[in-house]
């Protein structure tokens, strides 16, 4: 992805589920999480772990049907169980789909691009945010 189609999705993206989200201070998933809503975005954590609890002022979701709709999916999970979150958000008709830091699946993203989804794998959203100099919040 370009840097303009990055700041694109940040940008224009309001509702964020994100997928693998920790109740955990010292686990990324919660710094991303939190970054998120401080910068505007209304985020749905979706953890079955922790379904039904608060997380940043929302509550938790089981699964992520329960958290639609859904503008990106942030997807905080192995590789190898990424594709099939891709493919619920695709069902669920995401506009965009994240995968973190190191979490890349090149089959998702390509079923992903077919379905009109935007794909991003491998990055994350605050260092792109910070990289990209965008503004302190979402309008």
């Amino acid at each position: 992805m370009t840097d303009d189609e990055i700041r694109d999705i940040l940008l224009t993206t309001r509702r964020i589920a994100v997928v693998g989200a920790s109740d955990r201070p010292a686990r990324p998933s919660y710094g991303v999480s939190r970054f998120l809503v401080d910068r505007g975005y209304q985020v749905v954590p979706v953890n079955p772990g922790i379904a039904g609890r608060e997380l940043h002022g929302a509550t938790v979701a089981a699964r992520l049907e329960e958290a639609g709709p859904l503008d990106m999916v942030d997807v905080f999970r192995r590789s190898e169980e990424a594709g099939a979150v891709v493919d619920e958000a695709i069902r669920l008709g995401a506009r965009s789909v994240w995968l973190q830091l190191g979490v890349i699946d090149h089959a998702a993203g390509e079923r992903a691009r077919a379905a009109g989804l935007r794909f991003v794998q491998d990055r994350c959203p605050v260092i792109e945010w910070r990289r990209l100099s965008l503004p302190a919040r979402v309008s």
